[in-house]
């Protein structure tokens, strides 16, 4: 990813616990907590976002004007990572501030079989600490509309409805406890027979999210908006559907999906504007991992790796936040790292309540998020494959160790028996390309048994 400078830092008076920040003495300071909408979108690799690519210019792949108006409105972080790079994990991580392989998740939930092999649970323990759950104790109303996959489908039959998280409305697909009839018209992930065609799933997510703000303007709202865009096999038209019946996984669909949802993200913030709330709601843009196929690592952008991977282009996701009541625009963050673990405690903080005690592995961002970049206090860690059966790699050079941490601007990687130690500068090396393990032996007998202490403290199956 090419680096950005950030804009000069304005000065700004922040006004009341729910305060906007005011470049002028004319607006009037917003009190009540802001709207939350969490956008994830699903399998978005770094490069899928017009103004995180390297060289837009070109790129092969299509613009994402609106997408790019989100950053251009608001702050474009730099080094954000999911929790996980692979669907399940990653949507855990952002659910409870918690590392998923605390909760016994570990891969993408299936059927028990697949689940018993990759030494997993078969759902998300409902007594796990649940970002909606702590957002209603501050008087949220809350919603979940789009893909779940955090447990239910094939044959786990006894996954916790999605109500007992949290929510108070939902709208899921085919992998959740509680599939919409209107999406699922068969027992798969789509079919040519459901009422709302694959094409315009993201469309109906966007109608369900303005529906609900609209039904509760007098209250505030946490949303999780989280479309199965960009994931494969893509279905962009029924011409599409009838020349692959099974979908595909071809650029031109590709991009003509991209397209699609970048017009969607759209939609919704002209729906903001037009229900008068789009100063004091704060979007959150960002991905559940890395994209698979790459298309030869265009995707990914600079980075190295791909879905299934714990090199960057496995985890480091596209990360953009718009709140026009209290965040500058136009900001580019290069100095915050931050982490999907890290938005319950986050979003409590700025819903202007103290969180009770849920154990959350990240840390409260807030004043990140409001435009204020602070360094991190503590190490990232990752995991992706407790077995060499179960666990598909991505081919060749993107194929990583499965145990991962950032200290700093330091990668480390390495097996959980100890072999293949890997370590990366991300300061002067974000592509991952030059192993300087070898070169800093002391950094390396620091870090590894830290990663190790980690990995062996999470929960086993």
């Amino acid at each position: 990813m090419k680096s950005k400078l950030a804009l000069p830092a304005l000065v700004f008076v922040l006004c009341s616990s729910f305060g906007t920040f005011l470049p002028d003495s004319e607006q009037k300071p917003i009190n009540r907590p802001p709207n939350i909408i969490l956008i994830l979108i699903d399998d978005m690799g770094a490069a899928d976002v017009g103004c995180y690519r390297p060289n837009s210019s070109a790129s092969s792949l299509p613009p994402t004007p609106h997408i790019d108006r989100l950053a251009a409105e608001g702050i474009q972080f730099t080094n954000y990572y999911s929790a996980a790079p692979i669907c399940s994990p990653s949507r855990v991580g952002l659910m409870t501030g918690n590392v998923p392989g605390k909760w016994r998740i570990t891969s993408f939930l299936a059927d028990r079989k697949h689940n018993r092999t990759c030494e997993q649970a078969d759902f998300l323990d409902a007594s796990a600490p649940s970002v909606a759950r702590e957002l209603k104790a501050a008087g949220y109303v809350t919603a979940h509309f789009g893909k779940w996959h955090m447990g239910g489908g094939r044959d786990v039959d006894n996954a916790p409805g999605i109500r007992q998280y949290g929510f108070d409305a939902y709208a899921s697909t085919w992998e959740s406890p509680d599939p919409d009839p209107l999406l699922t018209s068969t027992d798969w992930i789509w079919a040519k027979s459901d009422s709302v065609k694959r094409w315009n799933r993201t469309a109906y997510f966007v109608d369900k999210t303005l529906g609900f703000l609209k039904r509760n303007s007098d209250k505030p709202c946490y949303i999780n908006l989280w479309p199965d865009d960009v994931h494969t096999p893509w279905v962009p038209d029924e011409t599409t559907l009838n020349e692959f019946p099974k979908g595909t996984e071809k650029p031109r669909e590709f991009k003509t999906v991209l397209a699609e949802l970048d017009r969607q993200i759209g939609r919704l913030m002209a729906g903001l504007k037009a229900l008068g709330m789009d100063e004091n709601t704060l979007v959150v843009f960002t991905s559940d991992n890395g994209a698979l196929p790459t298309f030869q690592g265009s995707r990914s952008g600079l980075f190295r790796g791909s879905k299934l991977s714990l090199y960057e282009g496995g985890i480091r996701m596209p990360f953009i936040v718009r709140y026009p009541a209290r965040t500058p625009k136009g900001r580019v963050d290069n100095l915050s790292v931050l982490s999907a673990v890290d938005l319950l405690p986050t979003f409590v903080s700025l819903a202007g309540k103290k969180g009770r005690n849920t154990g959350a592995d990240g840390e409260n961002r807030a004043g990140v998020l409001l435009g204020k970049p602070a360094a991190r206090k503590n190490p990232l860690f990752w995991e992706y494959g407790r077995n060499t059966e179960s666990f598909r790699y991505p081919a060749g050079r993107d194929k990583s160790p499965n145990l991962a941490m950032r200290q700093g601007h330091w990668k480390l990687l390495v097996n959980a028996d100890g072999s293949g130690t890997e370590l990366y500068d991300l300061a002067t090396d974000p592509a991952e390309q030059t192993d300087v393990a070898a070169q800093h032996p002391k950094l390396v007998d620091e870090m590894r048994p830290k990663l190790m202490t980690w990995r062996n403290g999470l929960a086993k199956e």
